[in-house]
Parts: C-alpha cells; sequence; structure tokens
C-alpha cells in the first residue's frame, strides 16, 4: 500500500516503513506526526484519488531528525563593475519515517453517508431530494410512473426528465 501526501507545500509517494526528508517540522524528535491531506491511495491495485484530499484517510509519521540540506551557493556578479557577492544557504530539514498508513474503509465518509441515504430512502419509499442530475435520470427511468407522485404531473402519462424538473420547479 502507498499513499501521494502533501506535506509542507510538496507531494511525496510514501509507502509503510519509508525513510524521507521533507521541510522542516519540529525541533522535537522522537515526535509523532499526522499528515491528514492524502491527495491518493493505492492498496493492492484499488485506488482511491481524493477531490481534493482523500477524507478519512491519514499517514503517521516519526520525526527522527532535524538535519540541514546540501549548500546552495548564490553568486552576483556585474561584469565590469567590481561587484561580487557569493553567498550560501542550506534549507532546514527534517528526517521522518513513515510508521502507517491509515484508511477509514472503503472511500470517503461522503460516499458511505450518500450510499447510506440512498439505501434508506429505497426503504421508506422516499426520494432524496439532495441527487445529481444522473441520479435523478436514473431513479425516474427505473421507477414506475405511480410511484413517482408529486415529482411527475399527474394528467402526463409519459414525462422526460426536463418536464419533470420544470413541474417541480413550478410547484
Amino acid at each position: 500500500m502507498y499513499a501521494v501526501v502533501k506535506i509542507g507545500g510538496h507531494q511525496y509517494r510514501v509507502s509503510e516503513g519509508d525513510v524521507l526528508f521533507v521541510d522542516k517540522q519540529s525541533d522535537e524528535t522522537d515526535q509523532k506526526l499526522t499528515f491528514d491531506e492524502v491527495l491518493l491511495t493505492n492498496d493492492d491495485g484499488n485506488v482511491t484519488v481524493g477531490q481534493p484530499v482523500v477524507e478519512g484517510t491519514a499517514v503517521e509519521a516519526t520525526l527522527l531528525d532535524n538535519v540541514k540540506a546540501d549548500k546552495v551557493t548564490v553568486f552576483k556578479k556585474k561584469r565590469r563593475k567590481g561587484y561580487q557577492v557569493k553567498r550560501g544557504h542550506r534549507q532546514p530539514m527534517s528526517q521522518i519515517e513513515i510508521n502507517s498508513i491509515s484508511t477509514s474503509g472503503s472511500g470517503s465518509k461522503k460516499k458511505a453517508e450518500k450510499a447510506k441515504d440512498t439505501s434508506e430512502s429505497e426503504d421508506t419509499g422516499q426520494v432524496s431530494t439532495d441527487m445529481t442530475a444522473k441520479e435523478a435520470i436514473s431513479h425516474i427511468r427505473n421507477t414506475d410512473l405511480e410511484d413517482l407522485k408529486g415529482f411527475v404531473p399527474d394528467d402526463e402519462e409519459r414525462v422526460t426528465v426536463l418536464d419533470a424538473w420544470d413541474s417541480k420547479q413550478e410547484g
């Protein structure tokens, strides 16, 4: 299993047991860190892509050490003016080890709630008004005309989705 995590403005592909260098997180070593901006998870071919993040998924890591990255040399010069400046910079980094990638079941909480709502609405015979257009179309096509009370005008035998939508908006 691996995940793509956003840490400090950068995206990293991580698996359990990976050791990587990220932007400095904290001064204390051996600290437990939790990253909840998980953009993608792959669990043996079962890929979940977040919009923008995967809800209920977190990556837990341990801060091993704070180090400095390699030196970056900044050299400025203006020709024929006798101007030269040489400076360097070392970015502070944190070395972390990925302990675990935790997911909350199969997908996001919103999808689970949506599935729960649709299963409840099928049991009670009531239609949820929080449908997308595709769900409404499939509901109209798969439901008998007698069961669409309040959604379809009474004087029509067959109704299109557009007619049903217009009558619902008027009434």
